[in-house]
């Protein structure tokens, strides 16, 4: 009974947390759901979406999920109904989602292969984002290189090229095919790239061609000679049910054809990546614009967007032109400091969005390590009697320790079907059942066997010897064990945001897509200070424990 006593704060905040999750949505109307990639221009796109939608249907509940990772798990989340929306590149459907070896389909086409998906897309928006590779000016003028073929004659170079872009079929695999480039490339975050190559740490990466910072460091575009890269128009990639459950909502999201060219589409990234303003003011300013300024030719770029579906061959994005495009749309060229003297760590830090990130996080932390004691402490104790068992329930938790957190969420994606909290909280779940298994079978073998048997000669059942001597004796070390897996579970925690989980993950994910250091400790030290407040909280806990052994 004290064990009980001592997991019920857990348990209390676990379905309070739950509760609060969960309670109010039960009576809601279905929401509509908008998500977007981890990428700057993918989380603008989604403010704009999100509140297009609001404004046109201000009776909707509109939930928008930022950053849940790349197309694999952001089409995943469409297909299995965790959103309903978010802004996909036609290059991007043909190649990955659909498989195709080539692009350029008929619209038509490609409809009537979305639809056995429940899937459709419309809302051509006006501007291609394509794939291509750079380097900084400096360099490629030494080197005298102005396209990608060249580089097969540089086996030197440096590549760190974004982990998406080294696993697509439309990225690196094609592209060393195509070119017979012999470099091995690095994997690093798209974030991080601009500043590696700054730091001259690499000389050529990854980039799209609306990409702020290629004016910013002043890089150089390499020619796409060989024709390898396809048109990238941005789209809306929907459920077919999304007309039919938000119609108001739907109709003002087709007022967004063709109203964002390039040029507005990389004013944006760089009003994000340089100047450091937040999504939701960047679409905020944009949305309130006559629709004559917010973007140069509607018209024309919507056509542009159409004409590739159908099949049509325009010009290639990947050329030497690309790369004057963000500079002239960029001028006034912005210098990386702008806009962080009005905004310090501390403000980060307390933002609006603080008190649903906690509470985002403490209900992923207490509901795994509640169920990791809900399940592990009764296993514990039902195999105590039998060490072989005991030994390989634990070998197989610590192999599970194993298993890298993102390759975990993965892999609960694909077998739940779903994104968001439950697959997070199970991945969570299973990393801290070693913790308290492990304390709780020490902490059980630890009890003198003088004591319990003992308590037999007195007559005692073996359960009445496991609640009256073992359970309380085991106490403390047990309580340990659900210490370290709460410490560890508000680290581990912060990886949830990248399946849109949630909590204090979203700060990070987010300066991780911007490079924003300050954001990203605006994540960092909620969490550190939050597993402080848990530590004194079980430090407590132990104390009063300790104080009632003693009275």
């Amino acid at each position: 009974m004290m064990l009980l006593r001592g997991l019920r704060p857990l348990l209390f905040l676990l379905l309070a947390g739950v509760a609060l999750a969960t309670g109010i949505q039960a009576w809601a109307a279905e929401p509509l759901r908008i998500g977007s990639k981890r990428f700057t221009e993918s989380y603008i796109l989604a403010e704009i979406l999100a509140q297009t939608a609001r404004a046109g249907d201000p009776a909707a509940a509109v939930e928008l999920k930022q950053g849940l990772g790349n197309t694999a798990i952001v089409h995943a989340a469409l297909k299995a109904g965790s959103i309903d929306v978010y802004a996909e590149y036609l290059g991007t459907i043909e190649r990955e989602i659909l498989g195709h070896a080539t692009t350029g389909a008929p619209l038509a086409q490609l409809q009537a292969e979305l639809r056995p998906l429940g899937l459709a897309i419309d809302v051509p928006l006006g501007f291609n984002n394509g794939y291509a590779l750079a380097m900084r000016s400096a360099r490629a003028r030494a080197l005298g290189l102005t396209a990608v073929s060249q580089l097969k004659g540089q086996p030197a170079l440096r590549l760190g090229l974004s982990n998406e872009f080294l696993g697509r079929a439309d990225g690196w695999p094609g592209l060393s095919r195509r070119y017979a480039l012999p470099q091995t490339p690095t994997g690093l975050d798209h974030g991080l790239a601009y500043r590696a190559l700054a730091d001259d740490q690499i000389d050529v990466t990854d980039v799209y061609t609306t990409d702020a910072q290629i004016a910013a460091l002043d890089l150089t575009v390499l020619a796409d000679d060989a024709g390898f890269f396809p048109r990238y128009d941005a789209v809306l990639l929907y459920r077919v049910d999304l007309p039919r459950g938000h119609p108001r909502a739907w109709a003002a999201l087709q007022t967004l054809r063709g109203r964002i060219d390039e040029a507005a589409m990389i004013a944006m990234n760089a009003q994000a990546e340089i100047q450091r303003q937040p999504f939701d003011a960047i679409a905020r300013a944009f949305l309130a614009k006559p629709r004559s300024h917010a973007v140069g030719t509607p018209a024309a770029a919507s056509a542009s967007a159409s004409a590739s579906a159908s099949g049509a061959a325009p010009t290639s994005a990947s050329t030497p032109v690309a790369a004057s495009t963000p500079a002239s749309a960029s001028s006034p060229r912005l210098e990386p400091g702008v806009g962080r003297s009005t905004s310090g760590l501390w403000a980060r830090i307390a933002g609006p969005d603080l008190g649903r990130l906690t509470a985002q996080h403490l209900t992923l932390v207490l509901g795994a390590v509640g169920l990791a004691a809900l399940v592990g402490v009764p296993l514990a104790v039902a195999l105590h009697p039998w060490p072989r068992w005991r030994e390989a329930l634990l070998a197989a938790c610590a192999l599970l320790q194993t298993v890298p957190s993102l390759a975990m969420l993965a892999l609960l994606i694909w077998a739940m079907d779903r994104i968001g909290p439950v697959p997070a909280l199970v991945a969570l779940t299973l990393y801290a059942l070693l913790p308290v298994l492990r304390n709780c079978t020490v902490g059980l073998s630890e009890v003198p066997q003088g004591l319990t048997t003992a308590g037999r000669a007195l007559g005692l059942t073996r359960g009445q010897v496991l609640r009256s001597i073992q359970l309380p004796l085991a106490l403390p070390v047990m309580l340990a064990g659900l210490r370290t897996a709460t410490s560890l579970s508000v680290g581990t925690a912060t990886m949830a945001a990248f399946i849109g989980a949630g909590g204090y993950g979203e700060r990070i994910v987010t300066g991780l897509a911007l490079n924003d250091q300050a954001l990203l400790l605006a994540g960092a030290l909620p969490a550190a200070a939050l597993a402080l407040a848990l530590e004194a909280a079980f430090g407590v806990m132990g104390w009063w424990l300790a104080r009632r052994r003693r009275g």
